[in-house]
């Protein structure tokens, strides 16, 4: 756990397709030794980003399984074994710990939520199983988790830290307490590392340019940070995951794959980005020089 304690750059790694919608593992393990070899301390497997969501369990429990066996070595392996059902996150968490995974990332019950009371009860039961980070991203859950219960989960054995989207400043709270951190917003994380102390990120935009992230994070470069910006917020124009999904089968990193209701971004979207994917140079991208692909080229399964 020590290394994951210490990691400044996580990637949510994207899941690959193949044309019958299975995964391409052949794929996932380019991009993940891509990952590795531009500095990237620990995965997230299966998240918002890789498409947990869109899998049954034994498909995410299969995929952590293939993390843990030929990369556990060399990154930290968090599993996504959250869920809005207390009784199914258990489930999952017992069989991801069980094929090996560091640790769990466990999301706060959506849809129908819970009272203050039922939100600790959940994680308590989740973190009895072995070391946790808490994600806390209103945007999808409906409910924030306010630094009231998050201080007192931290009491937890299990309790490793917070992937937090509400910004620097209540990162900064956390960290002043000795709540580690990691940004969940790509756009954030370079003030949430150099002006607010926190750990570093759990990273979309690394998927596609996991160097210069490695390189925002080490170091106070505000070009940098500015550069990256405006790929960032375009890697969000549209829910994650997928522009990213559209940037890696642009830049021929991933076949042109979506696993349904994801369906690709537009021809006008697409042009934007390709104009500032081409402002990268090639060896900084993952898959290398981006095309503008046609709708036909994509494939939705």
């Amino acid at each position: 756990m020590d290394r994951l304690k210490t990691a400044r750059l996580i990637t949510a790694i994207k899941t690959p397709y193949l044309e019958n919608g299975k995964f391409d593992l052949d794929t996932f393990d380019q991009l993940v030794e891509n990952q590795i070899n531009n500095g990237v301390e620990g995965l997230v497997v299966a998240g918002t980003t890789g498409e947990g969501h869109l899998m049954d369990w034994d498909e995410e429990i299969m995929l952590i399984a293939h993390c843990v066996h030929y990369f556990g070595d060399k990154l930290a392996i968090i599993g996504n074994t959250g869920s809005n059902n207390t009784r199914e996150a258990i489930h999952a968490t017992y069989q991801g710990f069980a094929v090996g995974m560091d640790a769990a990332l466990q999301i706060n019950p959506y849809y129908g939520k819970t009272s203050q009371e039922g939100l600790k009860t959940h994680f308590e039961r989740v973190f009895d199983l072995g070391p946790a980070v808490v994600y806390n991203v209103p945007g999808r859950t409906g409910q924030d988790l306010e630094p009231a219960i998050i201080e007192e989960l931290a009491q937890h054995a299990n309790f490793v830290g917070v992937k937090e989207c509400q910004g620097p400043e209540r990162i900064a709270g956390y960290t002043q307490k000795g709540i580690r951190c990691w940004s969940g917003n790509d756009n954030d994380c370079f003030v949430s590392r150099h002006q607010s102390g926190g750990n570093g990120v759990i990273s979309v935009t690394a998927n596609v340019v996991p160097g210069l992230m490695r390189k925002l994070l080490d170091s106070e470069d505000t070009s940098l940070n500015e550069k990256l910006q405006p790929l960032m917020s375009w890697l969000f124009c549209e829910p994650n995951p997928i522009p990213l999904n559209t940037a890696l089968s642009m830049t021929g990193a991933i076949a042109p794959v979506f696993r349904l209701p994801y369906v690709p971004l537009n021809i006008e979207q697409r042009k934007e980005g390709l104009e500032l994917m081409h402002q990268f140079e090639a060896n900084d991208l993952t898959g290398g020089q981006p095309q503008l692909l046609d709708d036909q080229e994509f494939i939705l399964v």
